[in-house]
């Protein structure tokens, strides 16, 4: 017999699952607190069940964890990275991101970064993960999971979730918005729907789904330019959805929700960060009220970047500043982001993976890499 993966299985799911086992439906919310508030790694963890309902699951069920490979922690700002390997072997990132020390709540907030796919098929040329090409979408357990390792190796409560990491979340839909209902959860990990972000590079049709289903998630849009010839050199997907189309999906989820989407903008030195880009956000703030992430480039050379990405250099620090203040001077929310992990490639656009495609004969040991 086939034993069951349970890990990101929905409360119902659960039942469903137990009842077949011919066990009362409570035993359900037993496994789903202790596989998620709990963060149990096996069966043998959740002490107050019976200890021959433990045996039938261990016959029928499996709880799949991912592998912790290798633990990077940034000596500037704390950044931990994380590499995780898959039941199958493929490998993804996860990146814990403490707050900056000035910030208001900083000792109440802790950001965790999370990957949806194994690599990434759209080919954006600012991102390192779009090299590795794309191997599979992540389940709503591996995704979870990330949540419940991370905790274990955090020293408060991870309290935000942005789905940034590794892949496009709305090319893996289903699984991702399944880890945001149980994630959310106040039976689960109870982590608020407004602490937590999505970012796409933009599925116009995505978008307006999120909108028609009404989904509390906050929506980060990776837009790098309003021009659409300058951001189809970025980022191919906009040969499909243009930014004509974005934005008037934007709007449409603006009016449907009245939550204002945030614009992450990467700025190059000359190409996206002038006063005609400047003049273009404020005309599309008037639009679409709107929240502004100004993120510096960072480098992606390690891959071994050609043609036109190795031809992006990020826009020097003075520059930004301007640029920022200038969309705030339009009274439009700007802020700026750090470089948080930098030193251990672990900021915006930084992850991907050498060992994707390779099996270890013999898996490693948990190492950490204090940078």
């Amino acid at each position: 017999m086939k034993k069951k993966s349970i890990r990101g299985l929905s409360l119902k799911e659960l039942q469903e699952f137990v009842e077949s086992l011919g066990e009362k439906k409570y035993r359900a919310t037993q496994l789903f607190s202790w596989m998620y508030a709990k963060g149990a790694q096996s069966f043998d963890e959740m002490t107050d069940i019976s200890r021959e309902f433990r045996d039938v699951l261990e016959h029928s069920a499996r709880v799949d964890n991912l592998e912790l490979v290798r633990k990077s922690v940034s000596s500037t700002d704390g950044t931990i990275k994380f590499l995780f390997r898959l039941i199958d072997d493929l490998m993804i990132e996860s990146v814990l991101i403490p707050p900056e020390e000035t910030a208001p709540g900083a000792d109440r907030r802790l950001t965790l970064c999370l990957s949806t796919q194994v690599g990434c098929p759209l080919d954006c040329k600012f991102c390192a993960t779009g090299t590795m090409g794309f191997l599979r979408n992540l389940t709503a357990g591996e995704i979870i999971d990330q949540v419940i390792q991370a905790q274990r190796h955090a020293e408060r409560r991870i309290t935000n979730l942005v789905y940034m990491g590794m892949g496009e979340p709305m090319l893996n839909y289903e699984e991702v918005m399944k880890s945001v209902d149980i994630l959310s959860d106040d039976r689960s990990l109870n982590i608020g729907t407004k602490h937590i972000t999505i970012s796409t590079a933009g599925y116009a049709d995505k978008i307006r789904q999120m909108a028609d289903e009404d989904r509390k998630v906050k929506l980060a849009l990776s837009l790098h330019s309003l021009d659409n010839e300058k951001r189809t050199q970025l980022m191919p997907i906009t040969k499909k959805h243009s930014v004509s189309d974005l934005i008037e999906s934007l709007e449409y989820y603006y009016r449907k929700t009245r939550r204002r989407p945030t614009f992450e903008y990467i700025l190059f030195d000359g190409f996206n960060d002038t006063k005609e880009d400047i003049k273009k956000f404020v005309t599309l703030s008037k639009r679409i009220p709107c929240k502004v992430n100004i993120i510096p480039f960072h480098s992606i050379d390690f891959t071994g970047a050609s043609g036109f990405a190795a031809t992006l250099k990020p826009t020097p620090r003075d520059r930004m500043e301007q640029f920022a203040q200038a969309l705030r001077e339009a009274n439009i929310t700007v802020m700026v982001r750090s470089s948080a992990g930098e030193d251990i490639e672990a900021a915006c656009g930084q992850l991907a993976v050498e060992e994707k495609k390779s099996k270890a004969k013999s898996k490693p040991a948990i190492t950490e890499t204090l940078t």
